[in-house]
């Protein structure tokens, strides 16, 4: 069953046309990457998936139901975790309940139980600055499940983060996708790191930006340690490689 779909989406600026015709699908439970050069137009589209922007054609749907236009439907998280500096961690994260007109006390008690299931179990009176760039990524992520219907928007969440806490990081979120049923679809630029997360991957080329394939990694998630090591990594890797450099 599909968790979110795009229809033929076609955006532009100022007369330019940004993408052109992108329809994509997520099912349930599946991560998804979006990948290719800068300017290609990925935040562009994630900005229409998530109705921050409106399309010039084309529908977004999720979980069959039609939310072209409609921001607060589904949860982007950006680069940067955008915690905020003068409210506790559990008040940043329990943020998108309160937006939707959830009581302090209650929003509190609704996002509590999952600190321990994000590996923050003792951070909730703590303040960000407390925290170290694994820990605010892992609010983060907390805060975008709680403001989603089970579908995340990632924007290159883990590329301020070094590689060993990266690792880590990638390793978990896979864990914590499978415990709490979410479906993922992923932004980034690294080659590797797609390849090492998705169960498929979109590759965006061109100006303006279109699907110029998709790539299916074979490999189950909960198969991937080690993963990069192997022929079968390296013949992907080679594939968007191609791919790429044929755009």
């Amino acid at each position: 069953m599909e968790a979110l779909s795009t229809q033929h989406i076609t955006r532009s600026f100022s007369g330019r046309v940004i993408i052109q015709d992108i329809s994509i699908r997520l099912k349930e439970q599946e991560l998804v990457s979006l990948l290719g050069v800068s300017g290609s137009g990925k935040t562009t589209l994630f900005n229409v998936i998530s109705g921050i922007l409106p399309p010039d054609s084309g529908k977004v749907f999720l979980h069959g139901e039609d939310v072209t236009g409609r921001p607060g439907q589904i949860s982007y998280m950006l680069q940067k975790d955008l915690l905020l500096e003068h409210m506790k961690v559990i008040d940043n994260v329990s943020l998108p309940l309160r937006l939707k007109g959830v009581s302090k006390k209650e929003a509190r008690l609704q996002a509590d139980p999952l600190f321990e299931e994000f590996g923050l179990e003792g951070t909730q009176q703590l303040y960000p600055a407390a925290l170290s760039g694994g820990m605010r990524q892992r609010a983060a992520l907390l805060r975008t499940y709680l403001g989603s219907r089970g579908v995340a928007l990632l924007d290159e969440p883990f590329s301020a983060l070094d590689t060993i806490t990266k690792g880590q990081i990638h390793t978990w979120y896979l864990d914590i996708m499978e415990k709490i049923h979410l479906s993922t679809i992923f932004i980034t630029h690294d080659i590797d790191e797609a390849i090492l997360l998705s169960d498929r991957v979109y590759i965006m080329t061109g100006s303006p930006g279109q699907i110029k394939d998709e790539i299916v990694i074979d490999r189950p998630r909960n198969e991937r340690q080690g993963f990069n090591l192997t022929p079968e990594f390296l013949s992907c890797k080679k594939n968007v490689l191609q791919v790429l450099g044929n755009r």
